[in-house]
């Protein structure tokens, strides 16, 4: 059986394949403020530089799936698009975030390179295709509850 690899292209400079070189998507799991976003941002690129490996900065505005309601959640999605943008503009470097509804799917594509769907949303259908819809890369986590072939 021939299998066919596809190529992922986040922006001008990262293309994601199985055939390519890795590519390192890394960064805060939220974003707490704009100044914790942007000294990771600038660690990060360093970091990925010395390496020679791309980087897909990745944070997320609003972390919705908490154990605890009292858990810290992110700055919220208005607040975070900005933040993004600078990143991107300051640093060069393609922007991931975590969606969770699929109104935030349109909005967090002007701002980011690639949505993310979070493991526990992995599975719900019009999310998906929101996300898919908007045109930007896609990053699908599965969850562990799924089988390998799922």
């Amino acid at each position: 059986m021939t299998r066919t690899i596809h190529h992922v292209a986040v922006n001008d400079d990262v293309i994601i394949g199985n055939d390519l070189p890795l590519v390192l998507i890394a960064g805060p799991c939220q974003m707490e403020s704009r100044a914790h976003a942007l000294e990771c941002a600038e660690a990060l690129k360093a970091i990925a530089a010395a390496a020679g490996i791309k980087l897909i900065y990745k944070s997320s505005f609003d972390k919705a799936n908490r154990t605890s309601l009292a858990g810290r959640r992110g700055v919220g999605l208005e607040k975070a698009l900005p933040i993004f943008a600078e990143i991107r503009e300051k640093f060069g470097l393609p922007v991931l975030t975590d969606v969770h509804t699929e109104e935030q799917c349109v909005i967090a594509a002007k701002a980011v390179d690639v949505l993310q769907i979070p493991a526990f949303l992995c599975r719900q259908t019009d999310l998906l295709i929101a996300a898919g819809r908007t045109g930007v890369a896609i990053n699908v986590k599965k969850g562990q509850f799924l089988a390998p072939w799922d």
